[in-house]
């Protein structure tokens, strides 16, 4: 489904309570890692209950830093997530750790809901399934930790002592805390949107006489519109002894870290102590250009950095001890597959190279002349590690999945290609632990990116090391670059999006590269050709159902997001993404567009389709798949659908995302390697998909390719 800036988004009420006793997760701290356990293969349990800090994709850069290091530079708090399939709840930890004697942190607080993105999209908000970045704050003594919380649906400002004791919110507003910053020891600055509130009553009240079908709407959530016209924040200050509010100054608001829309990152920006500031922009007109390095002076005298070193996918810059000079973290190398540290000033002429390393770094602060970061590998969760800019040595302060060492997670081997426009592209091929090297494996293509520690795709409802140890290799996919960074003037993200669909060629961009990456998996000998099963959610599944359709290479599919068709795109999304996607070019659904539709549609081309698809949807976009699933069943094609309550583009629920990756090994396992689970809860299963194995016969030729190239 495309949207602005090709994300989707949509909406519900979160659900999810830690703390309700009835559905309470496990909130223990993870064992010892110096506790001994025998080696055994990944599970997709074992990947369902990840410990995770701060985003649980490692793909995503320039997010906040879930990281909160103490005034005197000797602790660092954090917020831990881990999701319990059991009872479909989150434990959510509050901890301190050392950061100079690494031990097991303290944890100073559990209990509360997951906190979500919330995305504002045409000026409505739309709750999604993915979670925000939570960053505690210390107060400036040091002696207490600030945090949002959240439990039944609100989110407050909670406080407690940096060694333990009693925690207790501080807020009470019925809008909730959408940000918050220290001022002093004893008062705070929240923002809320109490607009919000009286807005929904409204929006109630209207229903007794009718909902009117406009721009609120989004019909595959509800009927009911959206709220968000209402929106304005409010700043007050709190004060934390007698819980007194009064309307915050612009100096006080200044406390605040810069809004981020939608969840989306903010560019670096930042000012030194002397006065100077240092931002990062794009170097030409379009939006997505490269980024390049700026510094002003105090007399706001700009001095570029115009070097090469200086541009391109900037993620932190930090100032160095001087105040005038920089140290900045880098994505460089073959389709930015390393991470390097430079350090520039304008006295210093070129910038200057530092430690350059493979891992993945998130959410860096200054500690010292270290820095303070996540980390983590193909191989590795995410750790908390201090990092040397010198050298990008690193030596861990907290493993929050100490289990991942003792567990077999086969081979990685890193493939890099360019496709047929030169784009370049790369992934991870995953072997099972066992495989032999006289073997020829069913692979699994998994994306859309690969950056990080290998868990479950964009989206996480693949699990790779699962799926390897089940006995299928996987090739999870970095996606090459959109094909309008070929076009560098387009000024605005509305132009940008319409280059990307004219002749879908965004579509064939990436299907070039992922033809060529599973080429170069097949010619290392160890996978069946005729045994490929390819997988995705959003563009990921866009990249799937266009593979499908113009090719023969997949034997077997499984998306998480369905589908953009002639008659969908113009009507079942709402008034405004009609609208948007009008200006993408798409005809109008009362005009004949199918020689338009014609390369994309599946449900145009249901009727010489017959590569089994599962689809596994959220079940505010169920209404979306429809036409596709339809045309699919009328033509007896092997098609099953399942669709997960209070879900959204992103998946939440743990007890949805177990069952997802359960579903899906079965899926591939019956598809690609004739085998099934013996268990009897999943005879009628079985029973189905055989009834949909009689209708795959393949259809004549096509014309189309059947091998990878």
């Amino acid at each position: 489904m495309v949207r602005a800036r090709l994300r989707a988004v949509a909406t519900a009420v979160l659900i999810a309570r830690c703390g309700i006793p009835a559905a309470q997760a496990a909130c223990a701290p993870p064992p010892d890692a110096n506790a001994s356990s025998p080696a055994r293969d990944v599970t997709t349990m074992d990947i369902a209950r990840l410990r995770d800090i701060g985003l649980p994709d490692g793909s995503l850069f320039g997010m906040p830093s879930p990281l909160a290091i103490s005034p005197d530079g000797r602790r660092v708090a954090f917020l831990v997530n881990q999701g319990d399939p059991a009872t479909d709840s989150y434990c959510r930890m509050l901890m301190v750790a050392d950061i100079a004697a690494p031990a097991i942190p303290r944890i100073v607080d559990r209990g509360g809901e997951l906190i979500r993105i919330v995305n504002l999209d045409d000026g409505l908000f739309y709750e999604d399934g993915f979670p925000d970045v939570v960053t505690p704050a210390w107060s400036p003594d040091g002696r207490s930790i600030g945090y949002l919380r959240r439990d039944h649906g609100i989110t407050q400002v909670w406080r407690v002592g940096a060694d333990g004791g009693a925690a207790a919110p501080v807020t009470n507003g019925a809008a909730g805390i959408t940000d918050w910053a220290w001022l002093s020891n004893e008062a705070i600055v929240v923002a809320s949107r109490p607009g919000l509130v009286a807005e929904r009553a409204r929006i109630e009240a209207e229903g007794r006489t009718g909902w009117l079908y406009d721009e609120r709407v989004t019909p595959q959530v509800s009927a009911r519109p959206q709220a968000g016209r209402d929106a304005a924040r409010r700043f007050e200050v709190v004060a934390l002894t007698y819980g007194a509010r009064h309307a915050a100054t612009p100096v006080e608001r200044a406390a605040l870290a810069p809004e981020r829309v939608s969840g989306n990152p903010n560019n670096p920006d930042m000012t030194g102590p002397g006065g100077w500031r240092a931002w990062v922009a794009p170097s030409d007109v379009s939006p997505v250009s490269p980024l390049r390095i700026h510094l002003a002076d105090a007399n706001h005298r700009e001095r570029p950095c115009t070097a090469p070193q200086c541009s391109g996918r900037i993620v932190q810059i930090f100032w160095g001890t001087d105040g005038r000079s920089l140290v900045y973290l880098r994505r460089e190398g073959f389709a930015n597959m390393q991470m390097a540290f430079y350090r520039w000033g304008p006295a210093s002429g070129a910038p200057q190279r530092l430690g350059v390393t493979s891992d993945v770094l998130h959410g860096c602060l200054p500690h010292g002349a270290l820095f303070l970061c996540t980390r983590e590998t193909s191989t590795v969760p995410r750790q908390i590690a201090l990092i040397d800019p010198a050298t990008a040595a690193a030596a861990t302060v907290y493993d929050p999945n100490p289990e991942f060492a003792t567990l077999r997670l086969g081979k990685v081997e890193r493939l890099t290609w360019r496709n047929n426009i030169g784009l370049p592209a790369w992934g991870d091929l995953v072997l099972p632990p066992a495989a032999k090297s006289s073997d020829r494996l069913p692979l699994i293509v998994v994306q859309y990116n690969s950056t990080g520690f290998l868990r479950g795709g964009t989206g996480d409802e693949y699990p790779i090391f699962a799926l390897a140890a089940h006995g299928f290799a996987v090739l999870s996919l970095e996606k090459t670059p959109n094909v309008a960074r070929a076009f560098p003037k387009l000024k605005t993200y509305d132009a940008i999006n319409a280059a990307s669909v004219k002749d879908w060629a965004e579509r064939r961009n990436q299907l070039s590269s992922i033809l060529t990456g599973v080429a170069l998996a097949v010619k290392t000998g160890t996978i069946d050709p005729k045994r490929i099963g390819i997988t995705g959610l959003s563009d990921g599944s866009s990249s799937v159902r266009f593979a499908l359709v113009n090719s023969r290479v997949f034997a077997a599919a499984a998306i998480s997001t369905c589908c953009v068709e002639p008659k969908t795109a113009m009507t079942y999304g709402g008034l405004v993404w009609a609208r948007f996607n009008r200006a993408l070019g798409f005809p109008l659904a009362t005009q004949n567009g199918e020689s338009y539709w014609k390369p994309y549609s599946m449900a145009l081309n249901a009727s010489v389709m017959d590569t089994p698809i599962l689809m596994q949807l959220a079940d505010d976009e169920l209404l979306l798949s429809l036409e596709t699933f339809t045309a699919l069943r009328e033509n007896h094609k092997p098609v099953e659908l399942y669709a997960f309550p209070d879900e959204h583009h992103n998946k939440w629920h743990p007890a949805h995302r177990l069952a997802i990756y359960d579903r899906v090994i079965d899926w591939f396992d019956f598809w690609l390697r004739d085998t099934v689970d013996p268990d009897a809860a999943k005879t009628a299963q079985y029973v189905r998909w055989r009834a949909l194995r009689a209708l795959q016969p393949r259809a004549a030729d096509s014309g189309l390719p059947a091998a990878v190239p």
